[in-house]
């Protein structure tokens, strides 16, 4: 089932799965009277940085601006795994064989092998990827010309979807010479071995423009041009109805409309999540008492009937989604309770003085900051934490300040949205350990949560792994290192000229987007 631990392939079944999707997805597409010469895509940030593996901004977005150049050495569809740059793959102990496919060249015609994994391998080590952690394997090694072996350090059980299925394999001609990935923006640092080629992209518009590459090992894609332009979210319906983009993600309330005018909408699953984040390094949210006064405080589904308008659920104090499989219902639910947050506060030394919450007869005052995407959610935190004694000030920032102040603790409180909750459990750790650093807790303060957290990725037995999940939920609701708040519902649209689909368990390492690559050749 989509999303559930079940789902999750075993890996020593890798290698048989392989070889079937090679069956189905391998042999090269040819071109068909429906090709669709410019297929345009709506997104209301317009610019997710410059598409090159360290030049695009590390969130879903931009990292699927990169997928269209940049390959990895399996992908998924909307049923599971596939081959990629490898064509079949085999788990040998604590390491990977993977045996690439002969027909690949690099857009500058310069041919792929396993040199350049092994160089892609070595050098993250050097140059860390945001997305892909450059511990987990202790070296790679070219077998031949077209089989290469990653040796993991000890078992981890997310392999082919953490680190196989989302780093994108750089050309060691190219890359070697290059001391400041993030810095080279040069149109070399675009030569990859996916399906589409950079013709334009333009920073200030937001917009991005590709076209095919004809010699790719799948065949020229069904889209020529591949086009993403600016558009806000409430201007996105009309846009489809004009015919000036081709997909969007759409209002709730738009769907009936356009579902009559002949437009194809999907429905996500909840993988995105917005939360609190919490500057837990510093008194008085270092408490966790205060914390789970704070979370007292907000009315979750009151947030959901009117900042969503309904088309939403509560978030679970575990982080998973209630409606995903691996969500431990045993969990404390922390129901909108003001008395609770007094009679906690109370507990750490505060005292109600008129509105507000004082100690030592200093007022306590707290900023929230947040971005213009989300400012009515956070006017309504601001008064439920107001009128259960917290004094609030909110800070309106960019998202790109945000994300970097919440980086280097420099913060109280922060408003977060993300997806990737659908993937691989593997997310926990990412979301509360020492992960991906603006979407993290980075909660190192209880070393059992991190202890199982070790325990669940190196699990490869999927029952056992299921347990320690569930307890993970149960110490992170005790904890609060971050208040999970609400999941939106998320409606996709696009006008039927190609085949789009929500990727099971999201595309690479969880993003729950309808842009597949493999999409664009069907």
């Amino acid at each position: 089932m989509d999303g559930t631990l079940c789902s999750i392939v075993p890996l020593y079944l890798g290698f048989a799965i392989a070889g079937l999707m090679l069956l189905i997805f391998c042999s090269p597409a040819t071109a068909s009277d429906d090709t669709v010469e410019t297929f345009t895509i709506a997104d209301p940030t317009g610019d997710w940085g410059f598409p090159s593996p360290y030049g695009h901004y590390p969130r879903g977005p931009g990292y699927i601006r990169m997928s269209m150049i940049f390959d990895t050495l399996i992908w998924k569809d909307q049923s599971g795994y596939v081959p990629a740059l490898a064509e079949s793959w085999q788990m040998d102990g604590d390491a990977y064989v993977f045996n690439l496919r002969k027909d690949v060249t690099w857009q500058d015609k310069e041919p792929f092998t396993a040199k350049d994994v092994v160089f892609t391998i070595d050098y993250i080590k050097e140059h860390p990827y945001p997305l892909v952690s450059s511990k987990l394997v202790k070296s790679a090694e070219a077998l031949d010309d077209y089989t290469v072996k990653l040796y993991l350090n000890g078992h981890y059980a997310p392999f082919l979807e953490m680190v196989a299925g989302a780093l994108p394999i750089l050309p060691e001609h190219i890359y070697k010479d290059v001391d400041n990935p993030e810095e080279f923006q040069d149109d070399e640092a675009l030569i990859g071995t996916g399906p589409y080629e950079l013709l334009d992209y333009d920073k200030s518009q937001g917009t991005y423009l590709y076209q095919v590459y004809d010699d790719y090992y799948l065949g020229a894609p069904k889209v020529r041009q591949l086009r993403y332009v600016k558009v806000s979210n409430e201007m996105a319906a009309a846009a489809l109805e004009k015919g000036d983009v081709d997909a969007a993600t759409v209002p709730p309330e738009k769907i009936e409309e356009l579902e009559e005018k002949g437009f194809e909408v999907l429905k996500g699953s909840h993988d995105g999540i917005t939360k609190i984040m919490i500057n837990h390094q510093k008194e008085p949210f270092s408490d966790v008492r205060f914390r789970q006064a704070l979370y007292y405080a907000i009315d979750r589904q009151a947030l959901v009937d009117t900042v969503l308008r309904g088309y939403g659920i509560i978030a679970s104090p575990g982080l998973l989604a209630p409606d995903n499989d691996l969500c431990n219902p045993d969990v404390e639910e922390y129901a909108y309770d003001p008395a609770k947050t007094e009679e906690l506060l109370e507990d750490i030394g505060y005292a109600k003085d008129g509105q507000y919450f004082t100690k030592d007869g200093q007022p306590l005052e707290i900023e929230l900051l947040s971005t213009s995407t989300d400012e009515r959610a956070a006017e309504m935190i601001k008064h439920q934490l107001e009128e259960a004694g917290f004094k609030v000030a909110l800070r309106s920032v960019d998202s790109k300040t945000k994300d970097s102040l919440v980086s280097k603790w420099s913060f109280d409180l922060a408003l977060n949205s993300h997806g990737g909750m659908g993937g691989d459990p593997e997310i926990l750790n990412r979301l509360i350990g020492e992960g991906f650093s603006f979407n993290s807790a980075r909660y190192t303060e209880d070393q059992d949560l991190n202890d199982l957290m070790n325990e669940q990725v190196a699990e490869m037995d999927p029952d056992q792994r299921e347990q320690l999940v569930d307890e993970i939920q149960v110490i992170h609701a005790q904890d609060l290192p971050a208040l999970p708040l609400y999941y939106a519902d998320s409606f996709w649209a696009y006008d039927g000229l190609i085949d789009m689909y929500y990727t099971k368990r999201g595309i690479a390492m969880g993003t729950p987007i309808a842009q597949n690559k493999l999409s664009f050749f069907k």
